[in-house]
């Protein structure tokens, strides 16, 4: 849970420079990825992480505890979306936040609240 709340703070000081609202899609988007499907709550922990420095696939598995195989799914789903950009190729791709995400990174404080409303209701201790 604490995790949220960085990453809201992540959100504000990233969207200081930002005049411009989010686009609807993105938002619409952003939603279903992080709240929509099982995994969310490992994805935006990603995107969280890759927001602090650019991570390959075996440095955020080994950064969350996770098994490789389960973050390359997720970074999978994240790059197929257009959230994380991937540079290089096969095992030592260096992955970083995409220029889509970061024009609309304000969209993800609205995930980060919904997403943590979604937990308390559900009572899941994280």
């Amino acid at each position: 849970m604490e995790k949220l709340v960085e990453i809201r703070e992540l959100v504000r000081t990233r969207s200081a420079t930002l005049t411009h609202k989010p686009d609807r899609d993105a938002r619409r988007l952003l939603l279903y990825v992080f709240t929509g499907t099982r995994g969310g709550y490992t994805r935006l922990k990603i995107i969280w992480l890759l927001s602090e420095r650019p991570f390959n696939t075996n440095q955020l598995a080994s950064e969350m505890n996770l098994d490789y195989k389960a973050v390359q799914h997720h970074l999978g789903v994240l790059e197929k979306n257009n959230l994380v950009t991937k540079v290089g190729e096969k095992y030592g791709s260096i992955f970083h936040l995409s220029n889509y995400l970061e024009a609309n990174i304000l969209a993800l404080d609205d995930v980060a609240t919904k997403l943590e409303r979604k937990l308390n209701s559900k009572k899941v201790y994280l």
